[in-house]
């Protein structure tokens, strides 16, 4: 029954005719599209119009995307769908916008009405096989965009993020955190909102209560401005000098200075390639500080990864290669895009805060409200490698005072240095510099000061104040000298010569040597340590010298990994311990529990036990721990939860995806296939899995966005996604809303025919999973929801007929059904059973 003719030997002949009729004729773009088909013999006019025809959209010459489009005689082109983009410059929003208005069917020639973007004229060449949009922008020169805009009319949502922690023992009072952290998004404003319960183990156990930030922020092009309570914290400076003497914890007040929230950031790839070597299709994660910052997949054998999505800067970063969900190597690597300041019309760069010192609902500082207190900080770009800073504060009627000066050598070699004074407390002073080289860099820092930490606190990186332990009240000084250099792929080594004079006192001195290898045919990783340093309270004021020799052991690819040590160091009294231990580490998939970890140690004073459990669900992540001490036996645990909720309007969730950006994306996920997982990337660099149910995906803010919907693994089921991609333009705070929907499909393939059996051609079949195009002939394939096995047919906006089909009575091939010839005429009903006509 089935004799399809072939599009490709189709198309070719149509290339081949629109070559002949450029060769007689010059390619006009405005000359019309029945003109351009009088080139052709006249049996092909049947394969140019209303049939599928492969071709390339451009936009002011700018390549938009491979496509499947459609052709009438009455000049009209209508986009099927695009078959390929990835070597599109335009943003996803852009493509996004022009596919949904060539989808609905387009008039060749001047746009007359709802032209997008400022589009002028649309023409379709034969010759080349392409579709040219041409908009009011086409011959003006592109200009660099500086800032993104922000979201039409701003945007709305709620994200709080809640951490709880908790840990006591035997003889040791409980202690515990409860912190908050809220970000809000209204119109163009983003509210913050920060607070913790806490309770110390030491002698003050009562519960202390704060709130460290109550204000609003609006982000402009270049600058911000911020109201409310909060801790005026260092925003937008390449440098901020380092100053002497406790600062205001919490003012209420203004703020006012330079921003790069908005700016554009041109991604540039590292100076330094990285490289890693695959025996199979594999995906590399890449982390900086145990967090997630990028993925991507690599094809076999030696890769060169794409850096350019990385945020700027000199850092390292940890290189995991993944083959078949199993890790097959790890590697430390150093990303090199040093963020040189080289704009010398924007020389100045600044904060002001002015306010009154203030403790709103805090019982954390023993000091009154009310004093005044202002800041300013600047930075100034006096050579394009030299960058100045000054900055001056009044807290509590002392001036603090500081300057900075950063020297940026060569792309590899940068100094810095800081000089700081205060009333009454002192003087301090600073100096770094680092060098990189091929494998291997320098870095040598010294720094002095008159310190005084009776009565101070130390901020988290989650924001979270404690008060410092240690405290000391005196002169220190550090100085130190460290090198890492690789001497493999494999193996590298590092060294520190510091001498400290304050806390501890005297010369240490660090040398490690690690190495990743293969052991019984399993990834291992080897290091071998020895130290000599400065004595503490911990080690009865007696140096700390010893070594180390630790191995760590994956066994096969089921998460199993083993790792041990020996070595010998200082005990609490002073003497020599000696100490071993092992762990059993398990990883585990599609489980609450994400791993379970045991640690039986040995050392001079006994056995110690200790024990790890990390668990996730879809409302909170966290982990439990506990020990017993070798050298008391007494028993100590804790427990970390944390968990986010987001709110977009009406829709609520509660998630334990971690808040690493500063907006969000809830998407329901309504499934027609079981214990299905989707994979969302977002086209900035990260990733969620999501499943059926309510989810929440971390974006970005500010800029537009896209996230790519697709089946998680290699099984890929007989089901479609939609939408399979969307947008999202945020400000910080900001949470959309999604619904996808996977339909559970079958490959349809048939003809059309009309009521005489006559072939229809370019003819639209549409149904709930997708749509198809009928060919020449009539024939026709696409994917049809089981669900909903329902297909109707359009043309020129049209709907001619509808059918509803029988799965279970059609013939089958696996996953596609043979229907056979379809008469389509207006008596066809669309909650009538199709009976299928059998072929001769």
């Amino acid at each position: 029954m089935f004799s399809k003719t072939p599009i490709a030997g189709a198309l070719a002949l149509i290339i081949c005719a629109g070559a002949l009729a450029s060769e007689s004729k010059p390619a006009d773009k405005s000359v019309s599209l029945l003109q351009q088909a009088e080139g052709l013999p006249a049996e092909f006019h049947e394969f140019f119009f209303d049939v599928p025809l492969a071709v390339r959209v451009e936009v002011d010459q700018q390549f938009l995307g491979e496509a499947m489009i459609l052709l009438t005689r009455d000049e009209r082109v209508t986009l099927i769908n695009f078959s390929d983009t990835r070597n599109s410059d335009l943003t996803s929003a852009e493509r996004d916008e022009w596919s949904a208005f060539l989808t609905q069917g387009v008039a060749l020639g001047s746009c007359k009405s709802a032209c997008p973007r400022q589009l002028q004229s649309v023409h379709y060449s034969l010759a080349d096989s392409m579709v040219s949009l041409v908009t009011a922008n086409a011959e003006r020169d592109p200009q660099t965009r500086q800032f993104h805009d922000q979201p039409e009319g701003g945007s709305v949502g709620l994200i709080v993020r809640n951490q709880l922690n908790i840990s006591g023992g035997q003889e040791q009072n409980a202690a515990g955190r409860y912190g908050l952290e809220a970000s809000a998004s209204l119109g163009n404003w983003t509210n913050t909102f920060n607070a913790q319960l806490s309770r110390m183990s030491g002698v003050d156990t009562g519960i202390k209560h704060a709130v460290h930030e109550l204000h609003a922020q609006r982000e402009l092009e270049g600058s911000f401005f911020r109201a409310g309570y909060f801790t005026p914290s260092a925003q937008g400076l390449t440098r901020s000098a380092r100053t002497i003497g406790a600062g205001p914890d919490t003012v209420l007040g203004m703020m006012y200075g330079s921003s790069d929230s908005l700016a554009v950031d041109d991604p540039k790839p590292s100076l330094y390639p990285i490289s890693v070597t695959a025996n199979r299709q594999a995906m590399v994660e890449i982390y900086r500080n145990g967090v997630l910052i990028n993925s991507q997949q690599v094809a076999s054998g030696l890769q060169t990864l794409d850096t350019r999505p990385l945020p700027g800067g000199i850092y390292e970063v940890e290189v995991r290669l993944i083959e078949d969900g199993q890790v097959i190597s790890t590697n430390q690597e150093l990303i090199y895009k040093p963020t040189n300041w080289r704009n010398p019309e924007n020389r100045w760069r600044y904060n002001l805060f002015a306010g009154r010192e203030s403790k709103l609902l805090s019982n954390w500082q023993e000091r009154d409200d009310g004093d005044l207190t202002a800041g300013a900080a600047f930075n100034f770009l006096l050579h394009p490698r030299v960058v100045l800073g000054v900055s001056a504060r009044q807290v509590k009627e002392q001036m603090q005072m500081g300057t900075s000066a950063e020297l940026t050598v060569s792309d590899k070699t940068s100094v810095f240095s800081s000089l700081s004074q205060t009333k009454g407390e002192g003087t301090g002073v600073e100096v770094q510099g680092v060098h990189h080289y091929n494998g291997g860099s320098l870095v040598l820092r010294h720094q002095r000061s008159w310190l005084d930490t009776r009565n101070t606190y130390e901020t988290l990186p989650d924001g979270t104040h404690i008060r410092q332990r240690n405290t000391y009240n005196g002169q220190t000084s550090n100085t130190s000298l460290s090198m890492s250099q690789r001497l493999s792929s494999r193996s590298s080594v590092s060294a520190q010569v510091s001498q400290s004079q304050g806390y501890s006192e005297g010369m240490g001195i660090d040398l490690s040597w690690t190495r990743n290898a293969q052991l019984f045919g399993n990834a291992a990783d080897w290091r071998v340590a020895v130290f000599d340093r400065p004595g503490t309270v911990g080690t009865a004021d007696q140096r700390n010298r010893g070594i180390d020799i630790s191995l760590r052991l994956a066994l096969g690819s089921d998460g199993h990994q083993v790792s041990g040590s020996i070595g010998q160091r200082t005990s609490r009294d002073g003497g020599r311990d000696a100490n071993a231990s092992v762990t059993y580490r398990r990883d585990l998939k599609d489980h609450v529990l994400q791993s379970v970890s045991a640690t039986a140690s040995r050392d001079v004073y006994g056995a110690g036990l200790a024990g790890t459990v990390d668990f996730k669900t879809d409302q909170v992540n966290g982990s439990m721990h506990a020990q017993r001490s070798s050298f008391n036996g007494g028993v100590t645990g804790g427990l970390n939860l944390d968990s986010t909720l987001a709110v977009s309007g009406t829709n609520v969730v509660l998630s334990s995806q971690a808040t690493t950006r500063e907006a969000g994306m809830i998407v329901d996920v309504e499934s027609d296939v079981d214990d299905i997982q989707l994979r969302a990337d977002d086209f900035s660099g990260t990733h969620s899995t999501l499943r059926a149910g309510r989810n929440f995906i971390p974006v970005s803010a500010y800029k537009n966005g896209t996230v790519n919907f697709d089946f998680n693994g290699t099984d890929v089921p007989a089901a479609t996604i939609q939408p399979a991609r969307t947008t999202y333009h945020l400000n910080k705070g900001g949470v959309d809303y999604r619904q996808v929907r996977i339909l559970k499909t079958v490959t349809v393939m048939g003809r059309l025919v009309d009521a005489n059996g006559k072939p229809l051609k370019g003819h639209h079949v549409i149904n709930h999973a997708s749509r198809g195009v009928s060919e020449v002939d009539g024939f026709f394939s696409m994917e049809l929801s089981e669900k909903s096995p329902t297909l109707e047919v359009r043309h020129d906006s049209q709907l001619l007929c509808q059918f509803r089909l029988d799965p279970t009575s059609q013939r089958r091939e696996n996953d596609v059904l043979m229907v056979g010839d379809l008469k389509c005429h207006p008596d066809t009903l669309a909650e009538a059973a199709y009976k299928s006509e059998k072929a001769s």
